[in-house]
């Protein structure tokens, strides 16, 4: 595994944040967990915008975790702008979330998200998750550098 990874999940929900944490950890994926709550938080950190205007408070993400449903800007309309600024656009995305509405993943991934995946439902679910999620992305994919 690539050393150094920075994971930068979108979640508004504070115990779907603990538990993907824990998760990574248990998951044995090396690599820094980031979060913010909701697109307008996700657009100023990968813009270095605010609170966000430091590089090491917002180091580059190798891979963006993207719940669908936030308040302010959700992630269909954060997917829309990351994959429309070509600063941006290289960032894999992966929706995790709870919808499993065909519609939602059809226009999804016609936005340009790189993989679609159902939060599961329990925590174990959620560590093989991670583990799935380190082992092709951080291991088998190549990843475009900074």
């Amino acid at each position: 595994m690539k050393p150094n990874l920075t994971i930068l999940l979108a979640e508004d929900d504070a115990d779907d944040r603990l538990l993907a944490a824990d998760a990574l950890a248990e998951s044995g994926v090396s690599g820094t967990l980031r979060c913010v709550e909701d697109g307008e938080d996700l657009l100023a950190y990968l813009r270095r915008e605010g609170k966000y205007n430091k590089p090491k408070a917002a180091p580059r993400p190798d891979i963006i975790l993207l719940d669908l449903n936030m308040p302010r800007k959700d992630g269909r309309e954060a997917l829309r702008e990351i994959k429309g600024d070509p600063e941006l656009r290289r960032i894999p995305i992966i929706a995790l979330t709870t919808s499993k509405e065909n519609e939602d993943i059809r226009k999804t991934y016609d936005l340009g998200v790189s993989s679609y995946i159902k939060k599961p439902v329990t925590f174990d679910g959620l560590v093989e998750v991670m583990q799935t999620i380190g082992k092709y992305w951080f291991d088998m994919v190549e990843l475009p550098a900074d």
